[in-house]
């Protein structure tokens, strides 16, 4: 059941095999013909374990929808202000429990930097994990394929990568502190 605009939910990220990868608090803001838009406040407490950090500026993230799938992504869209305007976290089809938004990330990320150079990261850690954590071939396959189809549509500013993201970041703007 996806949540009403304004609630409260939380984000959690696993890797494959389940173990605990990234999670923070965030607020569910609507969906529109991109997918689901969650908001996270700048001041955000991101963990996993062994890291953490605050978010310094406002940030949305945009879950498509799955459409059958084996691999997608999420996309998060970053005020100016930090190292990067968009962090495309390539993943399985994310999935609600209750309001925990669930997904398995699947290392390989599309990053727009401040700078407008875009660049795929986390190509080595994709390798490692394929061979230690037994990733089947065919998810291997779907994470190379979805990644470059995230690399060309952010590269190419199509959308939601074209600005699409600002009208959610005003709306996570406007909603009271919490």
């Amino acid at each position: 059941m996806t949540p009403e605009p304004g609630a409260d939910v939380r984000m959690v990220m696993s890797k494959w095999g389940a173990t605990p990868h990234w999670e923070l608090d965030a607020i569910y803001l609507g969906s529109d013909e991109h997918g689901q838009w969650i908001g996270a406040p700048a001041g955000t407490l991101n963990a996993r374990p062994g890291a953490q950090f605050v978010s310094e500026v406002d940030s949305v993230s945009l879950v498509p929808p799955g459409d059958g799938e084996l691999v997608t992504h999420i996309a998060t869209f970053h005020r100016p202000g930090i190292w990067c305007r968009v962090y495309v976290d390539i993943t399985t089809p994310a999935w609600w429990d209750g309001d925990l938004l669930r997904a398995v990330d699947l290392d390989l990320d599309v990053i727009r930097g401040d700078t407008g150079r875009v660049w795929v990261d986390d190509e080595d850690e994709f390798a490692d994990h394929r061979v230690s954590l037994g990733y089947p071939d065919d998810v291997v396959a779907a994470a190379l394929a979805s990644c470059s189809r995230v690399h060309a549509a952010v590269t190419a500013e199509a959308p939601p990568y074209d600005g699409t993201a600002e009208a959610w970041l005003t709306r996570l703007g406007s909603l009271p502190r919490r």
